[in-house]
This record gives structure tokens, sequence and C-alpha cells, in this order.
């Protein structure tokens, strides 16, 4: 298979303010942004909402709950996601979300699969007692923890997904590293009150990179190829949701093979502890 990569784009790369709508909203989609098979949506529900409800057609699907509570049914069972709860959803599933009593805002992540997979559910505080799962990366100026929320502790076809907390002014995603020739990525930018910000950069070329941004909580930016390093504003830390979508379905759904930036090889990525 011959992977076409989507280019480096600040008009297909970056979409603001994403958790801006009530309702279930799609942020991120083949056609209107550098994605080839990675979907991104909210579902923000306020106390006392109707559930609501959708079909997952042909997509695999992964919620993700970032605040509040929500009670997620699909397949005949039911669900209760608090904060960092994770469930995946195999495709042509009916799914229904009922916010709690402070309401629920989940992240949608998405991609087209030709299998069905298990319906599964992965509560946070499990992915917080294991060493597999949750990492702590990097050290000094780059020290962060990532923790993986659908990787390899859940059987799926394309997507993978986890929350990466940075230590106050540090950077990330260090060394540089990319894997675009069997994924693409996103990351959604959390808990990251105002007026804390991040420096997000994606490029093929250090010398000139072609994309450099300031980021801010909701914000999304799409990596379809090259290197993507990023850094807190001092005082606050750069988290975010990261979001994956395999190019070729079960085979290179593989989390932690990376090529790190050659300058930076000597530098061990942290990475391979999740595989």
């Amino acid at each position: 298979m011959t992977t076409t990569l989507q280019q480096i784009a600040k008009d297909t790369c970056i979409v603001r303010n994403t958790a801006g709508r009530k309702g279930r909203t799609v942020a991120v989609s083949p056609g209107s942004t550098a994605s080839r098979f990675l979907h991104y949506g909210r579902i923000v529900l306020d106390a006392g909402d109707a559930p609501l409800r959708f079909d997952t057609g042909q997509m695999e699907t992964g919620l993700v709950c970032l605040k509040g509570l929500a009670t997620v049914r699909a397949n005949g069972e039911s669900f209760t996601l608090g904060k960092f709860d994770s469930l995946y959803i195999p495709r042509g599933a009916s799914v229904g979300v009922a916010p709690g009593a402070g309401g629920c805002d989940l992240a949608e992540i998405g991609a087209p699969v030709d299998q069905t997979y298990p319906l599964q559910f992965v509560r946070f505080a499990d992915v917080q007692k294991d060493p597999g799962l949750r990492l702590n990366v990097g050290k000094e100026a780059n020290q962060r923890e990532v923790n993986i929320l659908i990787g390899k502790n859940v059987e799926a076809g394309r997507i993978m997904a986890g929350v990466t907390f940075s230590a106050p002014g540090n950077w990330t995603s260090w060394p540089p590293h990319e894997h675009a020739a069997m994924l693409e990525e996103a990351y959604l930018y959390i808990d990251m009150p105002a007026p804390a910000y991040g420096v997000q950069l994606v490029y093929t070329n250090g010398a000139e990179p072609e994309l450099a941004t300031i980021v801010h909580e909701g914000d999304v930016v799409l990596m379809p190829q090259g290197y993507h390093p990023n850094v807190a504003a001092p005082g606050g830390s750069i988290n975010f949701l990261w979001m994956m979508a395999a190019h070729r379905e079960r085979d290179d759904r593989q989390y932690g093979v990376v090529n790190v930036q050659p300058e930076f090889a000597a530098v061990p990525s942290g990475l391979e502890k999740g595989r």
C-alpha cells in the first residue's frame, strides 16, 4: 500500500475552540482537514439535557470523558464515564449519551474500519495503576506523564488515544519524532485554564517549520506528517488528548514505533515503554 501524506498547512491543520458549541459537533474529518482517516468531535451536554443518540455506521468510535459524568449506552450495555474514562464502541453500533448531574463533555474519536471489534470500557483509574499504560517520560525540561487510554489494552482497527500532562513550562513530544508512514495524529489541548498557552510545531524541515502556532485549551492541531514537539509557556502546563488513526487497519496500529529527528537520535523517546 502506498501512503499519500496530507500536507502540513495552517488552514487544514489547526482548528480553534472545538468545545465552543453544545450538542454533538465534528471538528476534524477527511476533506475539511488534513486527515485521511481520523475523525474528532465533541459531545457537550448540560445537566437535564435529553439523551443524545447516534449510530457509529462504518466507524469504530472512542469516547473519552473530559469533564463531568456521562452514562453511555451502546449495543445493549450501559457504562458511566468519569474524567478520562474511555469507551471503545465498534462500527455498526447504536449509542446513547445521557449527561450526569453536572453535565458532560466527551471527546469523540473515530475512523472507518472493515472489521468489527468488541465493545470495551477503560477506567482511567486502572490506566493509572498499570506501568505499561502510565508512562513517566523524559527528564528535566521535557519530563511529562503519558497515559495510554486506547492502545494495546484495547482491541481495535485504527484508533488510539491517550492523555499527556507536562510539568510546568516543559517540552513534550520530545525528542522530536514522527510516524507518518503508519499513523496520522492530532492533539486536543485540555486542562489549560487561561492565561496558560503552549507553542506547537509541526515540520519536516527543522530550519523552516511549516507550522508554528500558539495553542489554548480547546484547540486542535493535526500532524498528518512531520515532527511535532511542543512547549508550555512558563508557569503553566501543556496538556493534551492525543488521537491517532492507523493507515492500514490493524497492521499499522502500533504505539511507540517512531522515527526520531536525526539530530536528536541520541535522546531516548521513552515511548517504547508503552508498546
